[in-house]
């Protein structure tokens, strides 16, 4: 049986009997997707660029575990997001889009971007966990590690997932989902009645069925449902997207997490029961190495609903408690799924044809050690893009890149409603044509901070951002971000006055589209 392998997402760092202080012309902080690609663009252009990454995995979920790419339009991708699924191509061969191919494995997405930062002579400083900012008159100076580690820069890019570096230089943020009144929209707040990722049976929420002073089965609230497009400070649900095979050569089974209780899925086992199994549907996208990336699908799935608010403002141990509780219950659930007695033989049959690849992840058990968080910190700034944007009725005038994905929110709370198990949050809308993402929704407010560009937790709409929130459009925007560090620099400015003609010519230049005609 495949060994548990633990891993963390935050351990104190020991405070160095040597700090260092770099310095570099941008400093990036977080080694996602928007990050490298940031990094490169900035070394590109002839500055000093640098990384700090709060843990040990570089890349974010393009390299953790998301083989199959929610993309919309694979026409509005351009730049160094382009030259990514380009590379991806060539190693495998691929004559689709002129040599562009959107399946890959986590192990060669990590060579890609490996091979860039080394070819471009940047950088990378891991493990170092952000202790705070120093700014002098709206200026970030330098950030200060909890190991002692600093680093100066005159601009600086918060490529983080969370905003962590945003927030602490003082910038305006919000969490959770935003009413529809708010930016006149129609699809953000709480919502109903979306048929996919939800019960299609009734399936009882209490331990003993029928019975509600029993309890609540684990992963069930009876709080109450509110009302339709009403805001709260729900988040929407995070998960793994765990990479998985079915080649008996290369697959592992799933090991026992030590924090195991099957009583944990009889949700599922109820759910099951009644006549649904669709939780591993989206198997069926397969890379050319009989790999691929498992993420939510029904009602009950890898989505740990509801377990996750606590995340986007947490300090590091709450949020290290969280990735224990969402690693056990995923991992625990693909256990589950193989194991368990209450689970049909013949669904036993189908999980245990899959496993994990055992030439991925040495390092972690073969399991991803990036947590998907979908959305937590969002910035509030000149241009919040909203849900206008992304229908066409509101076009920005100064765009840094395009976004095309669906409008897309994963479930928020999952209510007992009428004696019956209801989720709640799910929204699918699809768009008519690609949309440009306004540049003043990357750069704070100038009386905040004047060298700060925010590519990933943008200022958007809850509703909006669940369109933007995905790799290749992170990589578009960590490159303009870039692209307007530069630039900033070159006119001894701040980021709210970048010339814009300056900045589109150039992003033109480097391949970015930023208009749909």
């Amino acid at each position: 049986m495949t060994k548990f392998h633990t891993i963390s997402y935050y351990k104190p760092a020991a405070v160095s009997g040597n700090p260092q202080n770099v310095r570099a012309d941008v400093c990036i902080y977080g080694a996602s997707s928007a990050g490298v690609a940031a990094a490169v663009q900035a070394s590109r252009m002839g500055l000093k660029a640098v990384i700090v990454e709060f843990g040990s995995h570089i890349g974010g979920l393009t390299t953790g575990g998301l083989g199959a790419t929610d993309i919309g339009n694979k026409a509005a991708i351009g730049g160094i997001s382009r030259e990514f699924y380009r590379a991806v191509g060539d190693y495998y061969g691929s004559d689709e889009n002129g040599g562009t191919h959107w399946l890959f494995e986590p192990g060669l997405a990590s060579r890609i971007y490996k091979e860039w930062l080394e070819n471009e002579q940047i950088d990378v400083y891991t493990e170092r966990h952000l202790q705070r900012v120093e700014k002098t008159g709206g200026r970030i100076t330098r950030i200060v590690m909890e190991n002692g580690d600093t680093f100066e820069a005159g601009m600086f890019i918060d490529a983080t997932y969370e905003g962590d570096l945003m927030a602490m230089a003082g910038v305006s943020y919000h969490v959770g989902r935003e009413s529809n009144s708010v930016y006149k929209e129609t699809l953000n707040g709480i919502h109903f009645g979306h048929p996919n990722h939800n019960f299609k049976t009734w399936v009882d929420p209490y331990v003993v069925p029928g019975k509600p002073d029993s309890g609540l089965l684990n992963g069930v609230t009876d709080t109450a449902p509110g009302a339709q497009g009403q805001g709260d400070s729900s988040v929407q649900a995070y998960n793994f997207r765990i990479c998985l095979t079915d080649d008996p050569a290369n697959r592992l089974p799933f090991p026992k997490p030590p924090a195991y209780n099957p009583d944990d899925y009889t949700l599922l086992a109820r759910y099951i029961e009644s006549g649904i199994w669709d939780a591993l549907k989206l198997h069926k996208r397969m890379s050319p190495t009989r790999k691929t990336d498992l993420n939510n699908f029904g009602a009950v799935s890898t989505d740990f609903i509801g377990r996750n608010y606590e995340w986007p403002d947490g300090d590091y141990a709450t949020r290290e408690r969280l990735f224990q509780e969402h690693y056990n219950y995923n991992l625990g659930l693909l256990y589950f799924l193989c194991n368990d007695e209450r689970v049909p033989l013949s669904v036993r049959q189908e999980a245990g044809t899959w496993g994990l690849p055992a030439d991925e992840y040495v390092h972690s058990g073969h399991w991803t050690p990036q947590l998907y968080i979908r959305e937590a910190r969002r910035m509030v700034a000149g241009v919040v893009m909203t849900e206008k944007h992304c229908r066409g009725y509101e076009v920005v005038p100064d765009s840094v890149g395009l976004a095309a994905y669906t409008m897309d929110s994963h479930n928020c709370r999952r209510l007992v409603i009428d004696g019956r198990c209801i989720n709640e949050g799910n929204v699918e809308t699809a768009l008519s044509t690609p949309y440009p993402i306004s540049y003043r929704s990357i750069v704070p407010l100038g009386e905040q901070c004047t060298n700060l560009l925010v590519p990933v937790c943008l200022s958007s709409s809850h509703i909006a951002f669940g369109s933007i929130r995905m790799e290749p459009v992170f990589m578009i925007l960590g490159q303009s971000a870039a692209t307007a560090a530069a630039l900033a620099l070159e006119a001894q400015c701040a980021v709210q006055d970048v010339d814009y003609g300056k900045l589109s010519s150039r992003l033109q230049q480097d391949g970015q589209i930023l208009s749909w005609n």
